[in-house]
């Protein structure tokens, strides 16, 4: 059996058993009966479509209606074990198998997704209702249950964000600087996908071999509609999962010592646009975190697009927080290392943790969960008569119902059902907006598979 990189025919294997191990292996009682019963009813499902990503795992998709289809007799069942759970899985993907035998990385990564959802829903049955305060405590809880943080560890963590549909020159780039960051010894944390994704990871796990550098950490995030569109890259060893885009988005800049930015789609867009909101806000001037938005000299065109669309929409102050460097993977390794050691003492000056950086102010905007729906899109004040840290909130908002209505197969369904979502803005911000979705259309960013139909549609309210 060759093991696919794209959507190929399915074959499953009929039935297996799987145990918990090390940190995974401990769920209470009231967990496990949670499972076996499946006393909530929106859990499974969850559950289901999760696990399903993470057994397609290294397959470069984003076409989760496509994917999931393929097995609709997938099922999980749930027994009490002495060694606390046993999970039988019954049609799983086979590519997930060596002899059947579950890949040792998805056999943690299963376990991760069970821990992560149930931690998260014991922890809070209604994510809209918490304060700023409980949504940080919340993300930093579901990270210190995952054993991500460790107080003792220097500042290494490099978060990396970019685009699932990528050019190989890209993706050759993006494990090029990989390699450099991994040269120096810092991990690596992406949105754990494929393309710009799995490049860096992939760069620094040569990198960390050559250094002889056997504790690496190569850290996916995710949350559980991005997990189920695109299934995680191959190169992940630890895996988190979110209970939504907001708390992950969160979880990336808490952790972070430092911002590598990869041309993307909208995804990439909103990322940028939730960071440059909280950099923007007064309260974050003194923070020293290092951003760079990187590419191949290929990219040149698209960081600039980035640039003009973010000018014209934010001004150029926020611009200025970030720093431009095209073509250059050892540059961008130099300047993170450079940035690092300001963190650090920053962090020091302010009494905070290496690990978790508390003291970043993140507006409340950013904080509550944007759940994207016709009646959401077309609420979005898109007017350029507001402070630019709110408008950066807003814009964030559009890009993230962009994505979901790319990838997200609820949202999917409501639009194949109700029409492209309508987005009304000034006709300033149409006409930037539109020319940046225009590009990200024709360089073939927004979609993976097959021809990409917009799932919106920009109306100028003037």
């Amino acid at each position: 059996m060759n093991r696919p990189s794209a959507v190929t025919e399915a074959m499953t294997l009929l039935e297996t058993s799987i145990h918990p191990r090390n940190h995974l292996a401990f769920l209470s009682q009231h967990e496990v009966d949670r499972l076996i019963n499946r006393t909530d009813e929106t859990l499974y499902p969850l559950i289901r479509s999760c696990a399903l990503a993470v057994l397609n795992s290294g397959v470069a998709t984003d076409d989760s209606l496509g994917l999931f289809s393929q097995y609709p007799d997938f099922d999980m069942e749930f027994e009490r074990h002495p060694r606390g759970l046993q999970v039988t899985l019954k049609n799983a993907p086979a590519q997930a198998f060596v002899d059947g035998t579950l890949i040792e990385t998805i056999h943690d990564q299963l376990f991760a997704v069970l821990r992560d959802l149930l931690h998260s829903r014991d922890s809070s049955q209604n994510l809209n209702a918490l304060s700023p305060r409980d949504c940080s405590n919340l993300v930093f809880q579901l990270l210190r249950n995952a054993k991500v943080l460790e107080s003792n560890r220097e500042l290494s963590c490099i978060v990396c964000w970019g685009g699932h549909s990528i050019s190989q020159a890209e993706y050759d780039y993006s494990q090029a600087v990989g390699q450099e960051l991994g040269l120096r010894r810092l991990d690596i944390c992406t949105g754990c996908g494929p393309g710009a994704m799995k490049g860096p990871m992939r760069g620094a796990i040569y990198a960390h071999k050559r250094q002889n550098y056997t504790e690496g950490r190569l850290i996916g995030i995710s949350e559980p509609g991005i997990i189920a569109a695109e299934p995680p890259n191959g190169m992940i060893s630890e895996l988190v999962i979110m209970p939504d885009i907001e708390k992950r988005l969160e979880a990336f800049v808490r952790i972070a010592h430092g911002i590598v930015i990869f041309p993307g789609g909208a995804g990439t867009v909103e990322e940028i646009l939730y960071l440059l909101a909280i950099l923007g806000d007064s309260r974050n001037t003194r923070d020293p975190l290092p951003v760079i938005l990187t590419g191949p000299a290929s990219s040149r065109a698209t960081i600039e697009a980035y640039v003009e669309f973010l000018t014209l929409t934010l001004g150029a102050d926020a611009v200025s927080r970030m720093t431009i460097i095209i073509g250059d993977p050892v540059a961008v390794a130099e300047h993170i290392q450079r940035g690092r050691e300001d963190v650090k003492n920053y962090r020091l000056s302010t009494n905070d943790a290496y690990y978790f950086n508390w003291t970043l102010h993140i507006p409340s905007t950013l904080l509550s969960p944007f759940v994207p729906t016709h009646q959401s899109m077309l609420a979005l004040q898109l007017d350029k008569d507001q402070p630019p840290q709110h408008l950066a909130c807003e814009l964030r908002r559009l890009f993230s119902g962009i994505v979901a209505g790319n990838v997200k197969p609820e949202v999917r369904r409501s639009i194949d059902s109700q029409g492209p979502f309508e987005i009304k803005a000034d006709p300033h911000l149409v006409a930037a907006i539109d020319q940046l979705l225009n590009r990200l259309i024709t360089e073939q960013r927004m979609k993976m598979d097959g021809e990409y139909q917009p799932c919106y549609k920009i109306i100028s309210t003037r």
